[in-house]
Protein backbone atom coordinates (compact mmCIF):
# COMPACT_ATOMS: atom_id res chain seq x y z
CA UNK A 1 0.00 0.00 0.00
CA UNK A 2 1.56 3.32 -1.20
CA UNK A 3 1.39 6.48 1.57
CA UNK A 4 2.77 9.36 2.24
CA UNK A 5 3.92 10.05 5.90
CA UNK A 6 4.42 13.68 7.58
CA UNK A 7 4.83 15.20 11.16
CA UNK A 8 6.00 13.19 14.13
CA UNK A 9 8.90 14.17 16.08
CA UNK A 10 8.57 14.58 19.72
CA UNK A 11 5.55 17.18 21.47
CA UNK A 12 7.58 20.48 22.80
CA UNK A 13 6.10 22.28 25.52
CA UNK A 14 4.13 25.48 24.56
CA UNK A 15 4.37 24.28 20.77
CA UNK A 16 1.02 22.40 18.91
CA UNK A 17 1.58 18.67 18.54
CA UNK A 18 1.78 17.99 14.90
CA UNK A 19 -0.45 15.08 14.08
CA UNK A 20 1.09 12.36 11.77
CA UNK A 21 -0.85 12.68 7.95
CA UNK A 22 -1.24 9.73 5.90
CA UNK A 23 -2.04 9.34 2.39
CA UNK A 24 -3.03 6.55 0.78
CA UNK A 25 -2.35 6.68 -2.96
CA UNK A 26 -3.64 2.82 -3.77
CA UNK A 27 -7.32 3.94 -4.86
CA UNK A 28 -5.37 6.46 -7.64
CA UNK A 29 -3.33 3.46 -8.57
CA UNK A 30 -6.11 1.51 -9.51
CA UNK A 31 -7.73 4.21 -11.45
CA UNK A 32 -4.90 4.78 -13.48
CA UNK A 33 -4.85 1.47 -14.43
CA UNK A 34 -8.51 0.91 -15.35
CA UNK A 35 -7.48 4.41 -17.14
CA UNK A 36 -4.84 2.84 -19.83
CA UNK A 37 -6.51 -0.23 -20.17
CA UNK A 38 -9.78 1.57 -21.36
CA UNK A 39 -7.84 3.45 -23.83
CA UNK A 40 -6.03 0.55 -25.04
CA UNK A 41 -9.39 -1.04 -25.58
CA UNK A 42 -10.63 1.39 -27.54
CA UNK A 43 -8.10 2.42 -29.43
CA UNK A 44 -8.13 -1.42 -30.40
CA UNK A 45 -11.95 -0.71 -31.92
CA UNK A 46 -11.15 2.16 -33.45
CA UNK A 47 -9.04 1.03 -35.85
CA UNK A 48 -10.27 2.38 -39.79
CA UNK A 49 -11.97 -0.29 -41.69
CA UNK A 50 -10.28 -0.57 -45.65
CA UNK A 51 -12.70 -1.26 -48.47
CA UNK A 52 -10.70 -2.79 -51.48
CA UNK A 53 -11.91 -0.48 -54.37
CA UNK A 54 -10.98 -1.83 -58.31
CA UNK A 55 -9.97 1.14 -59.68
CA UNK A 56 -8.77 0.74 -63.78
CA UNK A 57 -5.45 0.61 -64.87
CA UNK A 58 -3.19 2.76 -67.15
CA UNK A 59 -1.18 -0.21 -68.43
CA UNK A 60 -2.10 -1.51 -71.71
CA UNK A 61 -2.40 -5.55 -71.62
CA UNK A 62 -2.54 -8.16 -74.15
CA UNK A 63 -6.11 -9.34 -75.32
CA UNK A 64 -5.16 -12.66 -73.98
CA UNK A 65 -4.11 -11.64 -70.66
CA UNK A 66 -7.49 -9.63 -69.97
CA UNK A 67 -9.79 -10.94 -67.95
CA UNK A 68 -13.24 -13.03 -69.51
CA UNK A 69 -16.44 -11.87 -68.09
CA UNK A 70 -20.25 -12.64 -69.65
CA UNK A 71 -21.45 -9.42 -70.91
CA UNK A 72 -24.47 -11.18 -69.96
CA UNK A 73 -23.46 -10.97 -66.15
CA UNK A 74 -22.44 -7.16 -66.58
CA UNK A 75 -24.54 -4.20 -65.46
CA UNK A 76 -23.18 -0.65 -65.83
CA UNK A 77 -24.14 1.89 -63.28
CA UNK A 78 -24.49 5.40 -64.12
CA UNK A 79 -24.91 7.76 -60.28
CA UNK A 80 -26.52 10.89 -61.22
CA UNK A 81 -28.47 13.63 -59.42
CA UNK A 82 -31.22 13.51 -57.13
CA UNK A 83 -29.84 10.16 -55.57
CA UNK A 84 -30.73 8.70 -58.74
CA UNK A 85 -29.06 5.39 -60.29
CA UNK A 86 -29.27 4.99 -64.06
CA UNK A 87 -28.38 1.08 -65.78
CA UNK A 88 -27.91 -0.86 -67.88
CA UNK A 89 -26.85 -4.72 -68.38
CA UNK A 90 -24.50 -6.20 -71.21
CA UNK A 91 -22.57 -4.34 -73.97
CA UNK A 92 -24.27 -1.75 -75.90
CA UNK A 93 -24.21 -1.59 -79.92
CA UNK A 94 -25.27 1.47 -81.56
CA UNK A 95 -28.49 0.81 -82.19
CA UNK A 96 -29.17 0.43 -78.58
CA UNK A 97 -28.19 4.38 -77.97
CA UNK A 98 -31.18 5.37 -80.70
CA UNK A 99 -33.52 3.70 -78.30
CA UNK A 100 -34.28 6.00 -74.88
CA UNK A 101 -35.68 2.69 -73.28
CA UNK A 102 -31.95 0.78 -73.15
CA UNK A 103 -31.35 3.16 -69.95
CA UNK A 104 -33.66 1.79 -66.76
CA UNK A 105 -33.50 3.99 -63.66
CA UNK A 106 -33.91 2.96 -59.92
CA UNK A 107 -33.01 4.70 -56.54
CA UNK A 108 -30.81 3.62 -53.91
CA UNK A 109 -33.03 1.27 -51.64
CA UNK A 110 -31.91 -1.19 -48.90
CA UNK A 111 -35.09 -2.77 -49.27
CA UNK A 112 -35.09 -6.13 -51.25
CA UNK A 113 -38.67 -6.58 -52.39
CA UNK A 114 -38.71 -3.89 -54.46
CA UNK A 115 -37.65 -2.36 -57.48
CA UNK A 116 -34.18 -0.38 -55.77
CA UNK A 117 -30.86 -0.89 -56.56
CA UNK A 118 -30.15 -3.62 -53.93
CA UNK A 119 -33.05 -5.60 -55.23
CA UNK A 120 -31.50 -5.43 -58.98
CA UNK A 121 -28.00 -6.43 -57.47
CA UNK A 122 -29.36 -9.67 -55.62
CA UNK A 123 -31.54 -10.65 -58.26
CA UNK A 124 -28.26 -10.70 -60.96
CA UNK A 125 -25.94 -12.25 -58.49
CA UNK A 126 -28.97 -14.34 -56.95
CA UNK A 127 -25.99 -17.28 -57.05
CA UNK A 128 -23.13 -15.73 -55.10
CA UNK A 129 -25.34 -14.38 -52.85
CA UNK A 130 -26.72 -17.88 -51.54
CA UNK A 131 -23.56 -19.16 -51.84
CA UNK A 132 -22.20 -16.43 -49.75
CA UNK A 133 -24.89 -16.77 -47.34
CA UNK A 134 -23.89 -20.86 -46.92
CA UNK A 135 -20.80 -20.17 -46.12
CA UNK A 136 -20.83 -17.94 -43.49
CA UNK A 137 -23.13 -20.36 -41.80
CA UNK A 138 -20.43 -23.08 -42.30
CA UNK A 139 -17.62 -20.75 -40.39
CA UNK A 140 -20.86 -20.41 -37.72
CA UNK A 141 -20.81 -24.17 -37.73
CA UNK A 142 -17.58 -24.51 -37.50
CA UNK A 143 -15.02 -22.95 -35.22
CA UNK A 144 -11.71 -24.26 -36.96
CA UNK A 145 -12.44 -22.36 -40.12
CA UNK A 146 -9.80 -19.72 -40.11
CA UNK A 147 -10.19 -16.38 -40.70
CA UNK A 148 -7.35 -16.85 -44.18
CA UNK A 149 -9.82 -20.21 -44.82
CA UNK A 150 -12.61 -18.24 -45.33
CA UNK A 151 -11.54 -14.83 -46.77
CA UNK A 152 -10.12 -17.88 -49.96
CA UNK A 153 -13.08 -19.39 -50.44
CA UNK A 154 -15.47 -16.18 -50.42
CA UNK A 155 -13.29 -14.76 -53.06
CA UNK A 156 -13.38 -18.23 -55.10
CA UNK A 157 -17.45 -17.41 -54.95
CA UNK A 158 -17.34 -13.93 -55.77
CA UNK A 159 -14.89 -14.30 -59.10
CA UNK A 160 -16.67 -16.92 -60.71
CA UNK A 161 -16.60 -16.36 -64.12
CA UNK A 162 -20.51 -16.83 -63.68
CA UNK A 163 -20.38 -13.76 -60.80
CA UNK A 164 -21.51 -10.52 -61.37
CA UNK A 165 -19.62 -7.59 -62.57
CA UNK A 166 -20.37 -4.15 -62.03
CA UNK A 167 -19.11 -0.89 -64.16
CA UNK A 168 -19.77 2.36 -61.85
CA UNK A 169 -19.71 5.70 -63.19
CA UNK A 170 -19.89 8.79 -61.10
CA UNK A 171 -21.67 11.79 -63.10
CA UNK A 172 -20.20 15.29 -62.11
CA UNK A 173 -24.50 16.09 -60.72
CA UNK A 174 -23.69 12.89 -57.90
CA UNK A 175 -22.91 13.33 -54.48
CA UNK A 176 -19.99 11.79 -52.99
CA UNK A 177 -22.35 9.91 -50.63
CA UNK A 178 -23.87 8.75 -53.61
CA UNK A 179 -20.92 6.80 -54.22
CA UNK A 180 -20.17 5.63 -51.04
CA UNK A 181 -23.73 4.32 -50.60
CA UNK A 182 -22.99 2.54 -54.31
CA UNK A 183 -19.91 0.65 -52.97
CA UNK A 184 -21.73 -0.27 -49.86
CA UNK A 185 -24.40 -2.61 -51.87
CA UNK A 186 -21.56 -4.16 -53.49
CA UNK A 187 -20.56 -5.97 -50.38
CA UNK A 188 -24.05 -5.90 -49.26
CA UNK A 189 -24.85 -8.47 -52.22
CA UNK A 190 -21.83 -9.99 -52.40
CA UNK A 191 -20.78 -8.25 -55.52
CA UNK A 192 -16.47 -9.54 -55.82
CA UNK A 193 -15.82 -8.02 -59.22
CA UNK A 194 -16.58 -4.21 -59.98
CA UNK A 195 -14.55 -1.32 -60.40
CA UNK A 196 -15.14 2.74 -60.81
CA UNK A 197 -14.38 4.13 -64.06
CA UNK A 198 -15.05 7.48 -65.61
CA UNK A 199 -18.16 8.17 -67.78
CA UNK A 200 -18.06 8.83 -71.18
CA UNK A 201 -19.87 10.58 -73.71
CA UNK A 202 -21.82 7.78 -74.81
CA UNK A 203 -22.67 7.57 -71.02
CA UNK A 204 -23.85 11.10 -71.17
CA UNK A 205 -26.06 10.68 -74.48
CA UNK A 206 -27.96 7.82 -73.18
CA UNK A 207 -29.02 9.92 -69.64
CA UNK A 208 -30.00 13.11 -71.59
CA UNK A 209 -32.11 10.67 -74.24
CA UNK A 210 -33.45 8.98 -71.66
CA UNK A 211 -34.38 12.45 -69.55
CA UNK A 212 -36.21 13.53 -73.00
CA UNK A 213 -37.74 10.48 -73.53
CA UNK A 214 -35.52 9.97 -76.61
CA UNK A 215 -35.94 13.78 -78.33
CA UNK A 216 -32.15 14.40 -77.43
CA UNK A 217 -31.31 11.56 -79.81
CA UNK A 218 -33.73 12.83 -82.53
CA UNK A 219 -31.19 16.05 -82.62
CA UNK A 220 -27.78 15.00 -81.66
CA UNK A 221 -26.10 12.11 -82.89
CA UNK A 222 -25.13 9.15 -80.46
CA UNK A 223 -21.66 9.28 -80.29
CA UNK A 224 -19.64 6.39 -80.20
CA UNK A 225 -19.09 4.49 -76.59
Amino acid sequence: MASVETGGGEHQKGKPQKQTLRVDFTPMVDMNMLLITFFMFCTTLSKPQVMDIAMPTDQKTEENEQPKVKESRAVTLLLGEDNKVYYYFGKLDEDAYTDYTTLKETQYSSNENNDGLRSILLERNRDAVDAMRQLKLDRKNNKSMTEEEFKEKSNKIKGDVNALTVVIKPTDACSYKNLVDALDEMQICSVGKYAIVDITDGDKYLIENYKTRGAYGAVNLAPKK
